[in-house]
């Protein structure tokens, strides 16, 4: 309900309002823009225009464009859920999921324009690694084995999401031969000791 302090936003002429199906149109809109853009190519109006609503109705429904792209990966997206799984299993297999999931949302073509946005926004905005890092583990964390202790958990995340990050990029982006070559489960053989480490080892 709509008070003195918080009119809703007006109409205009030919614009979607502010009713049933405009916060889904909104979020369609956006991850179809930040997955070919990238987070800091794409205006909160570019947004509006694609979605067919005013953009008052951006602020409206979330604040502004930092929240709009959390909640386009949080809802529009598999990626929080299917990484929470993978980090949610037995600590002593941790570092195989993580890695085979990470891959797979990758080679996905549903979830992989996203990752390549998020790739994009990394690079571009100022804010990028910190929404990264939030996309890869920042909702989740309360469900791994990390070491006790929260900058225990942020340092191992953080690892984590760096070394996965690094090896996309290579392998998926840039193309560098060694790893685009490489068959996925040797890949995993190889990284996956290493993130292990990262999310179980007390000495992180």
């Amino acid at each position: 309900m709509t008070t003195a302090e918080d009119p809703a936003p007006q109409r205009s002429p030919g614009r979607r309002g502010a009713g049933s199906g405009t916060r889904e149109a909104i979020l369609d809109a956006a991850r179809d823009l930040f997955a070919a853009q990238g987070f800091e190519a794409v205006s909160v109006r570019s947004i509006a225009a694609k979605a067919g609503v005013d953009p008052g109705l951006i602020r409206h429904f979330f604040g502004d464009k930092d929240r709009l792209f959390a909640a386009t990966v949080a809802d529009r997206t598999v990626i929080p859920q299917r990484i929470a799984q993978a980090l949610a299993g037995p600590p002593e297999t941790i570092g195989v999921r993580v890695a085979d999931t990470y891959f797979s949302l990758w080679e996905d073509e549903k979830t992989r324009p996203i990752f390549e946005g998020l790739v994009r926004t990394a690079i571009t905005s100022p804010h990028g690694v910190s929404m990264l890092l939030d996309v890869l583990g920042g909702r989740v964390q309360q469900t791994t084995p990390f070491p006790p202790g929260r900058e225990g958990r942020m340092r191992g995340m953080a690892l984590t999401s760096s070394h996965l990050f690094g090896v996309a990029v290579a392998r998926y982006i840039l193309q560098v031969p060694m790893l685009a070559d490489m068959p996925r489960d040797e890949l995993i053989a190889a990284i996956a000791p290493t993130l292990q480490r990262y999310l179980t080892s007390p000495d992180i």
